[in-house]
């Protein structure tokens, strides 16, 4: 059994990383956030201790060092723009990091935490669980057996809803967030670069701060993307059924259906982690890049090859 602590416990994520934890047949050990609505906890760890301010946490994790008990993990489900500093907090506790997407916000900010894994010997994982997906897997798997030379077409769509509270919060900040392509957008990215090779070029079309659209290339597919947090944008079929979230690859006019089996993937992502499986820096470094790039590119507009949402919501 591996001890555990959870620094942002009060966030939407917190939940999966805590039933990944206990699914995995481990112990927190604390938790930290500055809100203190983690009733949650109850349902997984009742005896964790928790704490509100950081100092206290930082003092409560260095006593049970002292005192001989080993955090052998920090897990990090805190606003995008603390993963840095967090996971600088694991590692000079000796504990290994389990940081949440993005696992930073800039390139560099890999090149030093890399050092810092080489200087204390821990290890650093960021949870990419669209390569565990069953379907993308697969998908990979007939990728890679395609003729080498073969450069498929894609369109990417994600729209996952928010209410106004989204653009109050840290997430509607893009110097705390990354926007919408990275906040919501970065597993898609690094899924495409994972399967179809790095990217040769880009282009961003559209950049608000409720939706994004580009195009990029690959060494093996030609993408237009859509990524959006407002409601309108979903297809009037899809909100007839109810559904506040729409996601969709078409690659070359055939739909890839993947909304199932997300339910699990945390769990399967500690699994793979424990077992010395995860995804790294080096793993994460392509997706980074790339939003951050998008990030800071003029858009261009309504010109060249845009994914066609573009057209039909009149951007």
């Amino acid at each position: 059994m591996k001890n555990f602590a959870l620094i942002g416990a009060a966030g939407f994520i917190a939940p999966r990383h805590l039933k990944a934890i206990k699914e995995t047949g481990n112990n927190l050990l604390a938790a930290l956030d500055k809100h203190d609505c983690v009733g949650i906890m109850d349902s997984y760890f009742p005896e964790a201790d928790f704490f509100v301010e950081y100092e206290r946490f930082d003092r409560h994790i260095d006593k049970l060092k002292r005192q001989g008990v080993k955090v052998d993990y920090v897990s990090i489900c805190t606003p995008n723009y603390l993963h840095d500093s967090h996971i600088r907090f694991a590692l000079r506790q000796g504990a290994n990091a389990i940081c949440e997407k993005p696992i930073v916000l800039n390139p560099w900010n890999i090149d030093a935490l890399a050092e810092i894994e080489k200087e204390t010997g821990k290890r650093i994982s960021t949870i990419l669980q669209l390569r565990l997906h069953p379907t993308i897997i697969e998908l990979k798997k007939q990728i890679d057996s395609a003729p080498k030379d073969k450069v498929f077409d894609i369109d990417l769509t994600y729209i996952t809803s928010r209410g106004r509270w989204y653009f109050i919060s840290w997430k509607g900040d893009t110097q705390k967030s990354g926007g919408v392509a990275t906040n919501i957008g970065v597993h898609f990215f690094d899924m495409l670069s994972w399967i179809f090779g790095s990217v040769k070029s880009s282009v961003v079309h559209v950049s608000h701060p409720d939706k994004a659209a580009g195009y990029m290339e690959l060494e093996k597919a030609r993408v237009r993307w859509f990524l959006s947090v407002d409601y309108n944008d979903i297809p009037d079929n899809i909100k007839q059924k109810g559904q506040r979230t729409y996601r969709s690859i078409c690659i070359a006019d055939n739909e890839l259906e993947f909304s199932e089996g997300f339910t699990d993937l945390h769990t399967a992502s500690y699994r793979e982690i424990l077992a010395g499986n995860s995804f790294g820096l080096s793993d994460a470094r392509a997706s980074i890049e790339t939003v951050y790039t998008i990030r800071n590119m003029a858009p261009v507009g309504l010109t060249g090859d845009y994914h066609p949402f573009c057209k039909t919501l009149n951007l």
